[in-house]
């Protein structure tokens, strides 16, 4: 399973593929898809990237 940690909108959300989440201060429509720039952490079968304080790419 692929789990990322995102920050946005002042907060930080678990998401994982296929989960929608609810989060504020975006401009986009509910069920638009979305890249969030600020992602903390992925996770993917046993590796975890830690990002300082953002993962790149």
């Amino acid at each position: 399973m692929k789990l990322a940690v995102i920050e946005t909108g002042g907060r930080q959300y678990v998401v994982s593929e296929g989960k929608k989440i609810e989060v504020e201060k975006l401009p986009q429509k509910a069920g638009d898809k979305f890249d969030f720039e600020k992602v903390l952490l992925v996770s993917e079968d046993g590796k975890v990237d830690i990002g300082n304080p953002n993962i790149s790419g």
